[in-house]
């Protein structure tokens, strides 16, 4: 017989705020935050989500909604998920909650999301010293893949993932997080030399009654309160699970996560339709609504079983990851290094964050020569499915990071995105983005043709479009091919930078007066 149809147990109204829900959201982690509903384990259940912002960030020209979100709210997570098994116990602490992805994808007729780099002064980003200014880019939805009219040239499938999934901390947990990071809030400026690179502020987001949702608590009662001033910001991953971004955690992907209270009190939210490794803008995947078909199954005792504590106490665990079969296929990459030296040329000891801004950095430089703007590019790595990896943590002085870009992104340029044109003489297609003239073509026609910048490729003219253009991003013998090659889009919806703080720029490039090189002034 036939499994049942998931059932549906956390259902959104997209015409609604997050309270409004049938079953409130919450943004918080909090073991008093009481369940919104229960599954049994064995069972297949469907959960919709909202977009993290939930509808605050809107598909238009405009990046002034980047600039002034309200990031108190972060993150919108539906649940939290009673579980129990099937006699009705629940899980209990010390358990593990294997929670396998069976299906998940946006919520039907909301099939776009946005990518975008938060304002300095308000969420920063990897970068944002380099890139203050709030920019945003909107994608939509082709089956598995998603296109960008503000980032021209790119369509790629998507590897659609959850950002956020994870179980309710216990009181003795909450306070650790808490204690930890108010120290690190208070002290690390001047304790942590690696804030000199890396200028994402704050430090840590500390609990705030100021956005706070907690489900179904009522807003404004003693309860509220008191669990609002303790209560977890959902912006890190933790000890159980939470933030963790990991773009690979689609279909067939199983989640073992630590239990800390009766029930599990599972959450998630969120939800990626592609990322990047590392999510580098911050606001970085192509973040979206959508939905998770899961089932949960129960270890008993699972934590003391599989789990090692890495900490003082047996809280100090980390959940374990089963990554699906289900992926992309690509064979070329290009393949962009750091190491830890900032861009002042300082020495820093094995730092891998160093070294992976360095890797970021050298493959915006490098892709901004093909046509991008450098905003362009540093958004389609923190959502495209490029690969990040720590390539070496043991050879002193220095860490070595590195970045792989699938060059088969690049693929299928559209004619809308450029202009064809035949020189008799040479049979040479040239690159313009004036005029469109297809003629001598034909509907219908095939030429062989080779294209400054493009792989040498038979064209097929169908219909007054071109298909089978590849850009090719490999260096040459030659030099970079004169022309738009893939033009840039200068309306890619951006603000302007209105802090003083200051701006890091190559110091090698500034001296040659690069045109690559950002004015945070525009």
């Amino acid at each position: 017989m036939a499994p049942p149809t998931p059932r549906l147990v956390i259902p959104i109204d997209l015409k609604k705020k997050p309270w409004e829900q049938k079953l409130p959201l919450h943004n918080r982690w909090h073991p008093e935050i009481p369940p919104v509903t229960e599954i049994k384990t064995g069972e297949m259940f469907r959960i919709e989500m909202v977009d993290w912002t939930a509808g605050a960030i809107q598909d238009n020209n405009s990046a002034i909604d980047v600039k002034t979100v309200d990031l108190s709210t972060v993150h919108y997570l539906s649940g939290p998920i009673r579980v129990v098994d099937t006699d009705g116990n629940p899980a209990e602490p010390g358990d593990l909650l294997a929670v396998e992805i069976c299906n998940l994808g946006p919520l039907p007729g909301d099939e776009w999301g946005f990518t975008a780099i938060f304002d300095r002064e308000n969420g920063g980003g990897f970068l944002t010293d380099h890139f203050p200014r709030a920019t945003k880019a909107i994608w939509y939805f082709e089956g598995i893949y998603a296109y960008s009219p503000h980032i021209p040239g790119v369509r790629f499938p998507g590897l659609v993932h959850p950002g956020i999934i994870g179980t309710a901390p216990s009181k003795e947990l909450l306070n650790i997080w808490n204690e930890r990071e108010r120290k690190l809030e208070e002290t690390g400026p001047q304790s942590l030399k690696l804030c000199e690179v890396l200028h994402s502020r704050p430090l840590a987001n500390l609990p705030s009654t100021k956005g706070c949702i907690l489900g179904k608590i009522q807003d404004g009662t003693a309860e509220w309160n008191r669990i609002a001033d303790e209560a977890a910001r959902t912006i890190p991953g933790r000890e159980n699970g939470g933030n963790c971004d990991i773009k690979n955690l689609s279909r067939g992907s199983k989640i073992y996560l630590p239990v800390f209270v009766e029930g599990a009190n599972l959450s998630t939210g969120d939800m990626h339709f592609s990322q990047g490794d590392g999510e580098v803008s911050f606001c970085g995947a192509i973040e979206m609504s959508g939905f998770l078909e899961l089932k949960c199954e129960i270890l008993r005792n699972g934590m003391k079983e599989y789990l090692t504590p890495m900490g003082p106490t047996p809280l100090h665990v980390n959940p374990i990851f089963e990554i699906g079969p289900m992926e992309p296929r690509f064979s070329e990459w290009l393949v962009f290094e750091g190491i830890s030296v900032d861009e002042s040329g300082q020495q820093h000891y094995l730092d891998a964050s160093v070294a992976y801004k360095r890797a970021v950095l050298n493959a915006i430089d490098y892709l901004s020569k093909f046509g991008y703007s450098k905003e362009q590019v540093y958004l389609l790595l923190s959502c495209c499915p490029c690969e990040g990896r720590i390539s070496g943590i043991v050879d002193a002085p220095n860490a070595v990071a590195t970045l792989a870009i699938p060059t088969a992104i690049f693929d299928q340029i559209k004619l809308e995105a450029i202009n064809v044109r035949k020189n008799n003489s040479k049979k040479l297609l040239e690159m313009h983005v004036t005029e469109i003239d297809l003629d001598p073509f034909k509907p219908g026609s095939k030429k062989s043709a080779s294209i400054a910048g493009f792989h040498e490729r038979e064209v097929l003219v169908y219909s007054n479009r071109i298909s089978c253009l590849v850009q090719d991003i490999r260096p040459k013998v030659n030099k970079v091919p004169l022309g738009p090659r893939l033009m840039r889009n200068p309306g890619i919806p951006q603000c302007t930078y209105d802090g003083n703080l200051p701006i890091t720029k190559n110091p090698s490039l500034h001296q040659q007066g690069s045109s690559c090189d950002m004015d945070a002034s525009s």
